[in-house]
C-alpha cells in the first residue's frame, strides 16, 4: 500500500521531473536544428566546392557548358520556357591546393554529368552533358571550360593539354560516385516531372 507521505514526496518530486524532460526536449531540438542547418552549408571546403560546382552548372544555359548547342523548349502553363538542368559532379582537385575557404579557391577540375529535365521525358531520352569540366571561380559569372576533342587533338591529349598531371590521371578513370549518382536521378525525376 502505497502511504501518503510517500506519495507526497513523489508529487512535489514531479515538477523536477517535469522540468528534466522538458530541459532533455529543448536540448535535444537544438541538436536537430544545427544538424539540419549544418546539412544546408556544407562545413567542409570539398562539400563547398561541390554545391558551388553543381549550382553554377544548373543555372548556367547547355551552351555555357561549351558543348554542342541544345536549343530546348518545353510548354509549361501556355508558355515556353527551358527546362531545368539537373547535374552530378565529382571534384578531382582544386588550386590554389592550398586554399582552406571556397573564397580562396581559383579553378576546380572535376567531372559534370547533367541531365536536360524536359517534363515526362525519362533519363534515358534525355540531352545530357558530360565530361571533364574546368571551373574558373575568380570570375564573374564563373568560367566553364569542358573538355573536348578538336579536329586535331583526339580527347584523352586534350584532356593532357587542359588538366594538370595530377588531376587528369583521375579524370581518365573517376566520374560521379554512386550516392552522387541516385541524388542527381531522383532530382531530375522530380523536376522532369516523374
Amino acid at each position: 500500500m502505497v502511504s501518503r507521505a510517500s506519495f507526497a514526496g513523489w508529487y512535489r518530486h514531479r515538477y523536477v521531473w517535469v522540468a528534466a524532460i522538458l530541459v532533455a526536449v529543448s536540448a535535444g531540438a537544438a541538436v536537430v536544428v544545427r544538424t539540419a542547418g549544418s546539412q544546408a552549408e556544407p562545413a567542409d571546403l570539398q562539400g563547398q566546392i561541390l554545391t558551388r560546382m553543381r549550382t553554377i552548372l544548373e543555372q548556367a544555359d547547355p551552351e555555357q557548358h561549351n558543348h554542342a548547342g541544345h536549343d530546348l523548349q518545353q510548354v509549361a502553363n501556355g508558355e515556353q520556357t527551358k527546362p531545368a538542368v539537373i547535374c552530378g559532379v565529382h571534384v578531382y582537385g582544386y588550386e590554389p591546393s592550398e586554399a582552406s575557404k571556397l573564397a580562396d579557391v581559383q579553378t576546380v577540375y572535376g567531372f559534370h554529368l547533367c541531365g536536360v529535365a524536359e517534363q515526362k521525358r525519362t533519363w534515358d531520352w534525355a540531352v545530357k552533358l558530360a565530361g571533364p569540366v574546368i571551373m574558373d571561380f575568380s570570375t564573374d559569372p564563373p568560367g566553364i571550360q569542358v573538355v573536348e576533342a578538336t579536329e586535331d587533338v583526339i580527347f584523352i591529349d586534350r584532356l593532357r593539354q587542359m588538366f594538370p598531371p595530377k588531376y587528369a590521371e583521375p579524370a581518365q578513370k573517376e566520374a560521379l560516385s554512386p550516392s552522387e549518382m541516385v541524388d542527381l536521378r531522383r532530382r531530375y525525376d522530380a523536376a522532369a516531372g516523374l
